[in-house]
């Protein structure tokens, strides 16, 4: 092939990557690119490049390695996981023995810690999804224990937590949550949504050293999978989030925020249109730091497991019989479409948490409702998680111009699927869950995202489970989840890549390896698209750069 080089790229390259086929187009192109200033100077054979090594170019040979684009996360949660790294750690075991061991093991070696925090913890671990404060009694009794799940809309507290928040029998649900009880109507130790702020207001907040240590170790991480950048779903007081506008702000002056990213500030959904003047001058000052908080997020429902997704049809009991639970709308439909409107007039990207699908029609609804009153003003909105899509609604996002923001590692039948969801959904719901395959048939723009530390940040494991339809590490054991909605690998790469980047407005240097863009890179170790489909969950990244700087080396 021929050489690919801008009328711009004279000289010779800093940096020369050679032996790795490049991915472009959805094919291997090539195994070079040559790198100037940061840029992608050209791509092609190491022997058409080969003229642009001078006396002061590094060659590097990626042999056994092949080079993406580097991947966007276009919905996660660094500083919180960054967080839960460095505190107690649930993630990853399952039996309910191993998260007592390890709870039980870090407060024995921190015995000056006044509350037990971290989280982690599955809800198909224990029965019916619902953990105890009996459980955590057993381990640590004599201090508060307070442990969000790992999609952190429910939290496991023990007696201690349950009696410094003044919680029994007499206290109402909020609102916005629900206190789990037994048949006296005690708290047993689970607060789901709104209900986990009851005990949550009361722990340590960290200080803006945790802060800024939580975010660098999550970038390293973040790194290490080969994100290159990424749109902070929450940045702001929310869920128990102790504001990281100031963290974002102190990396980027120190130097240290290596990352290509976009804040989405928190909407307090018990505020109205006061708080918008707020997030203007938040943007303003971020801006001024080098620091886009361009974007907001919206939080409309919650999520099927614990029933609180917001759906048209109501939920089924353990028996198969229509409740009368619909979910929760977390804001009223006709204030959603004002809120949304007067965003959109600022120019804020509205960046909707809409699982259940008629938390998907109502901000498709407040979308078109700002469009009508505004006009196309190119913002970008987008929806996050789309668990439940109607079919009626699957071709409005790419009439409305919504991006399709999906987190594939949850589109398959683990256990949390089988035990806490299918039982419980309606027939309308049961079918059409994470209808990634309609959405990209019917014109919409899918970008993808990790929600980590709610699940697993790594893309690869993702794209798999697009691919695949089943879980990454095989564990379930089930059929596809709906087979008819997969993705081709490409179709996955490039959500991943081009599709998140779009996503936070830089497709135009980022998301795509062409002469001329950002050499933002990651090479992994399989050949993704001549592989077995089911064995891409067993790439690893070997090395990931951010404007042709090595951020990460295996």
């Amino acid at each position: 092939m021929t050489a690919h080089t801008t009328t711009s790229a004279t000289g010779t390259a800093g940096l020369l990557l050679r032996d790795a086929p490049v991915y472009r187009d959805g094919a291997w192109a090539g195994d070079a690119v040559a790198i100037r200033g940061g840029r992608i100077q050209a791509v092609g054979t190491g022997d058409e490049l080969s003229g642009l090594v001078g006396p002061d170019t590094e060659v590097r040979s990626l042999a056994g390695c092949w080079l993406l684009p580097g991947f966007h996360d276009a919905h996660v949660h660094p500083v919180g996981g960054g967080l839960e790294m460095a505190q107690c750690d649930l993630s990853g075991a399952v039996e309910i023995e191993e998260y007592l061991s390890r709870i039980a093991t870090y407060a024995d070696t921190h015995p000056d810690a006044a509350w037990i925090t971290g989280g982690g913890w599955s809800m198909s671990s224990f029965p019916g999804g619902v953990p105890t404060a009996e459980l955590l009694d057993r381990v640590v009794a004599d201090r508060p224990v307070y442990l969000p799940n790992r999609d952190h809309h429910s939290a496991w507290v023990n007696t201690r937590a349950l009696e410094l928040a003044g919680l029994d029998a007499a206290t109402p649900d909020p609102a916005d949550g629900r206190i789990e009880r037994d048949a006296a109507g005690r708290p047993t130790g689970a607060l789901h949504e709104g209900a986990m702020g009851l005990v949550g207001r009361l722990v340590p907040e960290p200080t803006a050293a945790d802060l800024l240590d939580a975010l660098l170790r999550a970038q390293r991480y973040l790194h290490s999978i080969g994100v290159v950048g990424w749109q902070d779903a929450l940045v702001g007081r929310g869920l128990g989030m102790q504001d990281t506008l100031e963290t974002y702000l102190a990396a980027q002056r120190s130097g240290d925020l290596t990352a290509k990213v976009v804040l989405a500030q928190w909407w307090d959904r018990e505020r109205g249109l006061e708080q918008l003047p707020e997030l203007v001058e938040r943007r303003r000052r971020a801006q001024a730091a080098g620091v886009r908080a361009t974007s907001v997020k919206v939080m409309q429902d919650g999520v099927c497991e614990t029933h609180t997704a917001a759906l048209l049809d109501p939920y089924l009991d353990g028996h198969g019989a229509s409740t009368h639970n619909h979910g929760l709308s977390f804001i009223a439909a006709e204030d959603l479409a004002r809120f949304v409107t007067a965003l959109d007039a600022e120019e804020f990207q509205v960046h909707v948490h809409a699982l259940g699908d008629r938390a998907v029609r109502d901000s498709l609804d407040a979308v078109a409702a700002a469009l009508a009153a505004n006009g196309q003003r190119g913002n970008r909105h987008h929806l996050a998680h789309l668990q439940v899509v109607s079919p009626s609604d699957v071709e409005r996002f790419a009439a409305l111009g919504v991006v399709a923001n999906a987190q594939p590692l949850w589109a398959c039948r683990d256990e949390a699927m089988e035990e806490l969801t299918l039982p419980f959904l309606p027939e309308s719901a049961r079918d059409r869950q994470y209808v990634f395959g309609s959405l990209q048939r019917a014109g919409a723009r899918l970008a993808f995202g990790s929600d980590w530390p709610v699940s697993p940040a790594e893309p690869l494991w993702g794209m798999h489970v697009a691919v695949n339809r089943t879980a990454h590490d095989g564990s379930s054991g089930h059929e596809p989840l709906q087979r008819e909605e997969a993705l081709s690998i490409t179709s996955a790469i490039e959500a991943y890549s081009a599709g998140s980047a779009y996503v936070n407005r830089v497709e135009d240097s980022t998301g795509r390896i062409e002469p001329g863009m950002a050499a933002d890179l990651v090479a992994i170790d399989l050949d993704l698209l001549g592989a077995d489909p089911t064995q891409i969950a067993s790439a690893s990244v070997r090395h990931t750069f951010v404007d042709g700087r090595e951020v990460y080396s295996a």
